[in-house]
């Protein structure tokens, strides 16, 4: 169900990769919301960015990790 609000899905998406990295989360679903954020319109430079922008708070290891992951993707 999707709320009727301010949020696009692509911004929801966003959300939740931040969220699930900065928690360092790195299991099948931040591999899962990171294709659903590509699926949302999030291209892979978008992503990369995020995610280097995140390390700066969520620190590098936590990036590094990530960053594999989207790779994937």
């Amino acid at each position: 169900m999707v709320r009727e609000d301010k949020l696009s899905l692509r911004d929801r998406s966003i959300i939740t990769v931040t969220a699930l990295m900065t928690k360092g989360i790195y299991d099948n679903s931040l591999n899962y919301h990171i294709t659903n954020a590509k699926n949302h319109d999030v291209s892979a430079e978008e992503m990369s960015e995020i995610i280097t922008h995140l390390a700066f708070y969520a620190g590098w290891p936590n990036a590094w990790a990530a960053l594999a992951l989207a790779k994937e993707v």
